[in-house]
């Protein structure tokens, strides 16, 4: 199943025709309900970084959900696996970064935030501090692209500035042009030009390259392209190895939407929840044995 025959199942069920906000904030919603249910073992990744003596930290990234496991490796490949251990335990047992080995524990560091904004992201913590150069590795689940096609990621940061525009922060401007909609972003004017521009929303249907504009009640010029987008499929390995989860999950969000009628609420989230199951039988079962392990699978003759 793509994203566009999604919509249409969506469509069908519900007897209702959604905007496309609406509709991509149903499955968003409800790929994100199956993501932090069940853990695919397919959607993991791998990633490495460096800590050092003053570098205890390695930044996660952004597409990260959990971690399946944290090791540093020394000059001879050798791999030590942490604990995970809370910040304030690493914090107590090693008070001072004069405290220097090979790590052993590892923590969530949250963000850093500096009068409001966020200054450093979502990072993990060694203890105790490194004493020397480790590469570290990271193995963990993420959050795959959503099926939605075309969400754009990524803006140019070189971009036509305009002139004529007034002065102000425009919060969640539309984006016009290019082959999508819905994107959104905030736009500073100075001295009638453009200064800079921050996406807010990805939107849907874009392709690399599109050109985007603002309509403000003043001036014409400004031009910014699109640099990046999630992917253009319209598919996923979800949507691809078992959608009915992805279907059931996505009518309840819309018939909640709906303030439908509660005995189909129930109806859509019982399949919804034997879908999941199925999908966990998956998930947290069959792609983690196989039968020179765990055996063939036998059913009992009845």
């Amino acid at each position: 199943m793509n994203y566009y025959q999604l919509v249409q199942e969506i469509q069908n069920y519900t007897e209702n025709t959604f905007n496309t906000v609406d509709v991509n904030t149903f499955i968003e919603q409800a790929e994100q309900r199956i993501y932090n249910t069940v853990q695919f073992p397919s959607l993991r990744k791998n990633v490495t970084g460096v800590v050092n003596s003053t570098n205890p930290y390695v930044s996660a990234p952004t597409d990260y959900l959990s971690t399946y496991s944290f090791a540093v490796i020394d000059s001879s490949g050798n791999y030590t696996y942490l604990l995970n251990k809370d910040v304030n335990f690493i914090r107590e047992a090693y008070p001072s970064q004069s405290y220097t080995g090979e790590p052993v524990y590892y923590a969530i560091f949250g963000p850093t935030v500096t009068s409001g904004v966020v200054t450093t992201s979502l990072s993990f913590l060694v203890g105790p501090t490194p004493n020397t150069t480790y590469t570290a590795e990271l193995h963990y689940y993420y959050y795959p692209s959503s099926i939605i096609p075309g969400v754009i990621t990524t803006l140019n940061g070189t971009f036509v500035s305009g002139s004529g525009y007034p002065n102000g922060t425009y919060y969640n401007q539309p984006l016009t042009g290019g082959t999508g909609s819905g994107a959104t972003a905030t736009i500073v004017v100075s001295s009638g030009v453009v200064n800079s521009i921050t996406l807010s929303a990805g939107g849907t249907g874009y392709v690399v390259g599109d050109t985007l504009s603002i309509s403000l009640s003043a001036g014409a010029g400004f031009a910014v392209t699109v640099s990046a987008i999630n992917q253009n499929t319209g598919t996923t390995w979800l949507s691809n190895n078992y959608d009915p989860v992805l279907l059931y999950a996505s009518l309840v969000e819309a018939y909640t939407f709906m303030k439908g009628e509660q005995d189909m609420v129930a109806l859509y989230n019982q399949k919804y929840t034997e879908a999941l199951e199925q999908a966990k039988r998956l998930g947290d079962a069959l792609e983690r044995m196989d039968a020179y392990r765990s055996g063939q699978y036998r059913q009992a003759v009845t």
